[in-house]
């Protein structure tokens, strides 16, 4: 870790940055003395509960393969903050990351702009990318989206609104319809807007829509994934996610292209053929280099449930042993209660975060013999004794949990193969 990435990371997790506070003032505020970067890029918006990150990531390869300069702003991060930022599929360099984080931090203090730690992010990222001149910029709502800092752009050539379910209730509702309208907040004016026809509570994203005179798109076609190759327009295609959960995601992804290319953007087959063949979005249905452990951040119950689908598809009939931890902001009990079966195991990881749900808290909800499992030695060693079984082993319940502990696995993984390679 660089020097400038430790003093980058000090300035960004500032005891008075350490929060969420929603509403586009701040923002609005600090990028006029940017020239609003924002009104100057080409953006596509991407909100919604679950396969925002997926979609942003697929479309960002996508883009790139064609040829065009591609910005993509995502969150969280795995290892590093700077992976949230990349052009090209290239995170942005500590050095970069850094210095426009003090220009930003010294101007916000200057004219007393209190930015918390997204919009910092938020506002260096659009001021990278424009200085930069990208071809195009993808960026992925935060939290919410009607008052995400994100939603500071004016007039994307595209929003895509993925699935929508209960998450973060206590900032943005605690029902679907609470939830929908703070999503569809992202959908400007005259533009175009994709989502799934099966999304819940569509009705407020079309009211939206037609207020807005904006048009409201659902995918023309339909996705199927078995064994890494996806089906789509009676196309086949090697895709690099397996997960089921990625077949509506993928429909979100080419109804995407479609309109870019209504839009005068050229996106050819083979292109497509090779991104899908080589695209990587960490911690989503990962097997981590081969071996029988599998990284999966499904945060909520709606991913919880996807995630079961694909383990029940993928590993029909198997025993599944988790590897679970979780922050206090999460509906544990119906992410646990969604996940497990009756012939399953699962062990509480130890995770070193503030907020994070005490084992003691989740082994007294599941009503299970407490299980503990404290580093990533252990995890390999379990993943390994259940290789013979073909018991697969699946890490979950939170990307900062999954983050905790990812650079150790990968570690670990290399060096358990190294030693077998030596035998």
């Amino acid at each position: 870790m660089t020097i400038s990435y430790k003093k980058a990371v000090e300035i960004l997790t500032a005891k008075e940055k350490f929060h969420i506070s929603l509403g586009l003032d701040r923002v609005k505020n600090i990028l006029k003395y940017f020239d609003n970067p924002q009104d100057k890029l080409k953006i596509i918006h991407v909100a919604g509960t679950n396969g925002k990150g997926s979609v942003c990531t697929i479309l960002s390869r996508i883009l790139t393969k064609q040829g065009y300069k591609t910005a993509l702003f995502t969150s969280p991060h795995i290892l590093k903050y700077t992976e949230r930022l990349k052009i090209n599929d290239k995170n942005i360099s500590d050095k970069e990351f850094l210095s426009l984080i003090k220009e930003v931090q010294k101007k916000a203090k200057k004219e007393n702009i209190p930015l918390t730690e997204f919009e910092l992010l938020t506002v260096i990222a659009l001021i990278w990318f424009k200085k930069e001149n990208v071809d195009i910029a993808i960026l992925e709502v935060g939290l919410g989206g009607r008052l995400d800092a994100t939603n500071i752009i004016k007039k994307p050539i595209l929003e895509i609104i993925t699935s929508i379910s209960l998450d973060h209730t206590d900032r943005l509702g605690n029902t679907i319809e609470k939830i929908a309208f703070e999503k569809a907040g992202i959908i400007k004016p005259k533009t175009i807007c994709i989502t799934t026809a099966q999304n819940k509570e569509i009705s407020t994203l079309k009211s939206t829509a037609q207020k807005l005179q904006a048009k409201l798109i659902t995918p023309s076609s339909s996705a199927l994934i078995e064994n890494n190759i996806a089906t789509i327009n009676q196309k086949k295609y090697i895709f690099n996610l397996n997960a089921k959960y990625q077949e509506e995601n993928l429909e979100l992804v080419f109804e995407a292209i479609k309109q870019l290319r209504l839009q005068g953007y050229k996106i050819d087959e083979k292109t497509i053929q090779k991104a899908l063949k080589t695209v990587k979005h960490p911690a989503r249905f990962e097997l981590l280099n081969g071996i029988n452990l599998i990284a999966d951040g499904a945060h909520n119950p709606d991913g919880a449930r996807a995630l079961r689908e694909t383990l029940d598809k993928t590993f029909p009939n198997k025993k599944i042993i988790f590897i679970y931890a979780t922050i206090n902001t999460k509906d544990y009990k119906k992410i646990i209660t969604t996940l497990l079966h009756s012939n399953d195991e699962i062990y509480f990881y130890d995770f070193k975060r503030i907020n994070a749900v005490s084992v003691k808290e989740l082994a007294n909800f599941t009503k299970v013999k407490l299980k503990l499992i404290n580093n990533t030695e252990e995890i390999i060693k379990l993943a390994q004794e259940n290789i013979s079984t073909k018991t697969p082993v699946i890490i979950t319940g939170s990307l900062y949990a999954i983050g905790d502990m990812y650079k150790d696995l990968i570690n670990g993984i290399k060096k358990t193969a190294q030693m077998a390679n030596l035998q």
